[in-house]
């Protein structure tokens, strides 16, 4: 009895050591090729080797697409010399920025008098070290953001276009400061309007 089943458990481990081997089959012919091996590339793997065979692949992402953590880009663009149309559309766009943090408030108003206070004043009020009321090397006043209705009733997509792209004799601010300080410096400047 015992003999038989040392036999039997001899068959079933010999029968567990052939089905598991490595041995490479061959199927046969392949009913869907297509199905059976992709043509798929993935996006980081070489693709060296396409062109020899004729396919033109292109691993740059599509354009128009936004990589995650990016905010959604300004839609309009600088407007031509001597047309105003994407300048006056700016108004329609929002502030993304609801709510600053006090860390962020302290960050913004860091970035508004190294980037912005040199000419518009540490006081929002125009009179900057660049200007001085007239006696500094910059003659002609700066914008007075605090205490002209025409810079405080200015939405705030406005305002971020005329940061972005400059309007008039102040400059582009996109090298400085990157979008999300742009907003947060606009933030800053609605929040002292409004006191």
């Amino acid at each position: 009895m015992m003999k038989k089943y040392l036999i039997i458990s001899f068959l079933v481990a010999v029968v567990a050591l052939v089905s598991c081997s490595d041995v490479k089959r061959t199927p046969g012919s392949i009913y869907m090729p297509d199905m059976a091996y992709s043509r798929a590339y993935e996006t980081y793997a070489d693709h060296s080797n396409l062109a020899a065979k004729g396919i033109n692949y292109d691993n740059r992402p599509v354009a128009g697409t936004i990589a995650r953590g990016q905010e959604m880009p300004f839609p309009y663009a600088k407007d031509a010399a001597g047309d105003t149309t994407n300048y006056y559309a700016s108004r329609s766009v929002m502030n993304p920025i609801d709510s600053l943090s006090e860390r962020d408030a302290k960050e913004a108003e860091r970035l508004y008098l190294i980037n912005c206070g040199i000419c518009h004043g540490a006081k929002l009020n125009g009179n900057g070290p660049l200007y001085k009321d007239g006696n500094g090397p910059y003659a002609a006043k700066p914008a007075t953001l605090v205490g002209d209705i025409k810079y405080e009733s200015m939405p705030a997509g406005q305002m971020f276009y005329s940061v972005t792209y400059g309007k008039n004799l102040m400059g582009s601010y996109a090298s400085q400061l990157n979008k999300r300080q742009r907003w947060m410096v606009i933030k800053y400047i609605k929040d002292k309007q409004k006191k």
